[in-house]
């Protein structure tokens, strides 16, 4: 008999690779894929600790799902709650304790062990008993290794993870204690699912970790590698016609890494590399191991290379200590830099870094004041670089149909969003190819063209 599988996705790029590996693992299992938690028999609450008020976004959600268990009940039928990622990781005891209807809590590096943990919730139920059930272990490399056994479903696209963890330690971020320290998949096993997901028919890898550029291991022939070598190897498979990674640190943003950009011309023409702020005391106190002129540095050196290149930022605005001036100076290094697209956030303590208990925490009018005009010129920014690419012709990748039948979706090498204009020609058929198209017009988050001819 099928069963339902509902998964809500909160955050980063990483739990939307994890909710489609659980999609995976659980497939096995007899449990398809809904849109709506309603007549789910398993809903995952796939969590993230990173966006503000992220525990009470959680628990709000427990509560709506509550309702749906309720109802089903009276129904005669059993709805198993789960909640993951790193939310679970950081606040599972509290969980079970705060909300008995949930029936497990898993963190990020367990999920492998979803099926067990739904079979041993059924038996407890089917005796009478409660279901509740804890894994917060961090044994990442047996995850991996039980994931990398899974298929792959056909599309254009694919994440791949090849490093998790972190060892950075900023004094803002939880990620070091839910997803342990930094951990570097095998290349043999990188390399393996890179070429099931070329034989599906994925055309672009987006290569993901904590601290992606952080990656490295050893090569078949026991040389040292790290991700430049990775993606030239990845280059090499006959299929693979872009590859992207994040998140990276500037940290180990090497010389090599730099040069990749203008040697591997598969490696697209877009990064993401968070300065956080524009401020040397307020990096300081963030203990990013980096400071305003090596940062700047190091985007000068990308772009000797790739002068094209479409870049991408984090910011947080409002860190405890943060004075107007330091404001300024992130305002400054914004104008200075450029951006194509950025994320911005009033910084939100959380429980147990560092950053939670310093003084001089600032007020929350202020934050919102900042972020509003950060937010503003980074708007400003984003348009302005959209609007560099009308006239152009550009190769876009199609991903989708459009909203019309003749539209298409698709992205640019910029990761720019691309509504495409179709000409006698069905989006079916140029789904998951590469077509050059005329850019005609421009906005803050998308752009739209003609269809010229495929590539």
């Amino acid at each position: 008999m099928t069963k339902k599988l509902y998964i809500k996705t909160y955050g980063c790029q990483m739990n939307v690779y994890d909710t489609e590996r659980m999609i995976d693992v659980m497939a096995p299992e007899g449990y398809t894929q809904t849109d709506a938690p309603d007549d789910a028999d398993l809903i995952v609450l796939n969590t993230c600790h990173i966006r503000e008020k992220a525990v009470e976004k959680v628990y709000s959600d427990i509560g709506r799902v509550r309702k749906i268990k309720i109802k089903q009940s009276k129904n005669d039928k059993e709805v198993i709650l789960a909640i993951g990622g790193c939310v679970a990781q950081a606040e599972g005891g509290e969980i079970m304790r705060r909300a008995p209807v949930v029936d497990m809590v898993f963190g990020p590096q367990t999920y492998h062990n979803l099926p067990k943990m739904v079979n041993k919730s059924i038996s407890l139920k089917a005796i009478g008993e409660k279901s509740r059930i804890l894994d917060t272990s961090l044994a990442v490399d047996e995850k991996f290794n039980q994931l990398s056994k899974s298929d792959v479903k056909r599309k254009a696209t694919a994440f791949l993870t090849i490093q998790e963890g972190c060892d950075k330690f900023c004094t803002f971020c939880v990620v070091p204690y839910t997803r342990g320290s930094e951990f570097s998949r095998s290349i043999e096993s990188v390399m393996k699912d890179a070429h099931k997901l070329a034989d599906a028919g994925v055309v672009e890898v987006t290569l993901l970790g904590q601290n992606v550029n952080a990656f490295h291991g050893q090569s078949s022939t026991g040389q040292e590698w790290g991700l430049p070598e990775l993606m030239a190897e990845i280059a090499k498979i006959e299929g693979i016609e872009r590859i992207r990674y994040t998140t990276s640190h500037p940290h180990d943003m090497t010389d090599q890494l730099i040069k990749a950009h203008g040697q591997i011309k598969e490696c697209m023409p877009y990064l993401h590399l968070p300065v956080q702020a524009g401020s040397d005391k307020v990096l300081k106190a963030m203990n990013r191991t980096h400071d305003t002129a090596s940062y700047k540095k190091i985007i000068a050196d990308l772009r000797k290379i790739r002068p094209d290149l479409a870049l991408s930022g984090d910011f947080i605005v409002g860190f405890p200590g943060e004075t107007d001036q330091d404001f300024e100076e992130t305002m400054n290094l914004v104008r200075e830099v450029r951006y194509a697209q950025a994320y911005s956030f009033k910084y939100s303590p959380r429980p147990g870094t560092p950053a939670a208990t310093m003084e001089n925490q600032v007020d929350e009018a202020i934050k919102s004041q900042r972020l509003t005009r950060l937010q503003e010129l980074l708007k400003q920014q984003q348009i302005e670089f959209n609007k560099s690419v009308i006239g152009k012709t550009l190769k876009i990748l199609i991903e989708n149909k459009g909203k019309t039948e003749d539209t298409a979706f698709g992205r640019s090498p910029y990761m720019q969003a691309v509504q495409v204009t179709l000409q006698g020609v069905s989006a079916d058929d140029l789904q998951g190819t590469i077509v050059d198209v005329l850019i005609k017009d421009a906005g803050p988050f998308n752009i739209q063209g003609v269809l010229v001819a495929a590539a």
